[in-house]
């Protein structure tokens, strides 16, 4: 489930022309389920953000993961997040931000017509708008900027 949810934020990402730099990146001190190169704007300096996603079903009882980010947790964020720039002397200089993508997993409601059953996102995904993997229902139900900071 966990894995559905980072990968429907991933394609979000992508299709919002953002550049995914990896997807559960591992090392000793923790993961980090998504880091993403924000282009730069008019307003804005090309940004690196580590992005959290957290895939709950209906019912949760953490707010659909809002609540979910303990200070141990954010602790070992950084954590991760320092020794993938270290790793990474690349992206060092760039400015950093974590933000946190909170989806919602449940089972497909039945139809009176079955849609087709498909393992691929579709490339458009949006906030809001629940997308059907297989037997699965994902709805990408809030992205926010910056929550460490």
């Amino acid at each position: 489930m966990g894995t559905l949810g980072e990968n429907l934020v991933a394609q979000w990402l992508r299709g919002s022309q953002v550049r995914v730099l990896h997807q559960r990146w591992r090392c000793r001190l923790g993961e980090l389920d998504i880091v993403a190169g924000f282009p730069a704007t008019r307003d804005t300096a090309k940004t690196l953000a580590f992005v959290e996603v957290k895939t709950r079903s209906v019912g949760n009882w953490d707010h659909d993961g809002r609540l979910a980010l303990s200070a141990a947790k954010c602790q070992r964020l950084n954590q991760a997040a320092r020794f993938f720039l270290a790793h990474f002397p690349q992206y060092a200089q760039l400015p950093c931000r974590f933000d946190l993508a909170l989806v919602r997993c449940q089972p497909a409601p039945e139809s009176a017509s079955p849609s087709p059953i498909t393992p691929k996102l579709p490339d458009v995904i949006t906030i809001g708008q629940p997308v059907r993997v297989n037997q699965l229902q994902l709805t990408l139900q809030d992205y926010l900027v910056g929550v460490l900071d």
